[in-house]
């Protein structure tokens, strides 16, 4: 998996840690932590797409 991929999965669960800690001492703050928790989710998926498709793109070059 690659580094970067990650680094954004850490940053979502500690968003997502953070929403819920937030919504329980009843601060609406959390509806921040939850889409920075979305948008972290979405980058962690784009970079392990990116990564499989460059490992594909690379595996017919390297047997001709």
């Amino acid at each position: 998996m690659p580094r970067l991929a990650l680094y954004s999965l850490v940053v979502c669960a500690l968003a997502v840690a953070a929403a819920v800690v937030s919504f329980v001492n009843g601060s609406f703050i959390g509806v921040v932590w939850v889409l920075l928790a979305g948008l972290s989710s979405n980058m962690a998926w784009y970079y392990v797409r990116r990564a499989r498709a460059e490992k594909a793109d690379a595996a017919p070059a390297a047997q001709v």
